[in-house]
């Protein structure tokens, strides 16, 4: 592991372009469960509540369950030094931006600014009806389904259910940082989810080095990472940058 982390510690500290792309597993560690796997979200609850369709068909069963995990839950949730080391990079000029899979906008609690959310974020809401945009802080969740003070139409957290697509913005700009980066830090995801997960594959063939933290081997681990560091993401952030 030593020697794996001096490699990755060189190739971070030659690099004039660093991103990093996180998933789920950075904000475990947070108290926020994944949503697959044994102990994930959608082993308690059914996706379906998530998808567009059903939202718009089932908007009270929809929002009780958004209401339970993403607001009352995941609301309460906090950055682990893992973020905040990568925000610290940030504002000392060795990372250019984030790529996040994670809707919880701890990244930018920990004060990250070049954020670009590939899936959109939970703290914001649109109405599906006039488009008027809200802060979470401005919703009351005790009545449900949430509706628009502007025109009564429904209410949806401003991220991507399943049936529809990516913010045009973040994937542009994930896609121009994929492009331009020479070291691209994958930490805490499983390369499943697509298209998000052809990201790294992006960086990789565009001659990227690939550092990976992550608990167990991934779907990159084998494919397309240089370096894999095998651990908890704040574990190995801080042995990175000697914290």
């Amino acid at each position: 592991m030593d020697s794996l982390l001096a490699e990755a510690v060189e190739l971070l500290k030659h690099s004039h372009y660093t991103t990093a792309f996180t998933g789920a597993g950075i904000s475990v560690e947070s108290g926020i469960p994944p949503f697959r796997g044994a102990t994930g979200l959608w082993s308690k609850y059914d996706p379906i509540v998530l998808d567009i369709n059903y939202f718009h068909s089932n908007p009270l069963e929809s929002w009780k369950v958004i209401k339970e995990i993403f607001y009352d839950f995941f609301g309460k949730a906090k950055p682990n030094r893992a973020h905040k080391i990568l925000a610290a990079m940030e504002q000392q000029g060795l990372l250019k931006n984030i790529i996040t899979q994670n809707i919880d906008n701890l990244h930018q609690e920990a004060g990250s600014n070049e954020v670009y959310e590939f899936h959109g974020n939970s703290r914001e809401l649109v109405c599906t009806k006039c488009s008027k945009r809200f802060s979470m802080h401005e919703i009351d969740f005790d009545n449900l389904p949430v509706t628009c003070d502007k025109c009564g139409g429904l209410v949806k957290p401003d991220f991507i259910f399943f049936g529809e697509g990516i913010p045009s913005e973040a994937y542009s700009k994930s896609l121009a940082a994929a492009e331009n980066a020479d070291v691209f830090l994958v930490i805490g995801t499983t390369g499943e989810i697509m298209p998000a997960g052809q990201i790294p594959i992006i960086a990789k063939n565009n001659g990227a080095k690939i550092i990976e933290i992550n608990v167990e081997p991934s779907n990159y681990t084998y494919h397309i990472t240089d370096v894999f560091l095998k651990g908890k993401a704040s574990e190995m952030m801080a042995k990175l940058f000697l914290e």
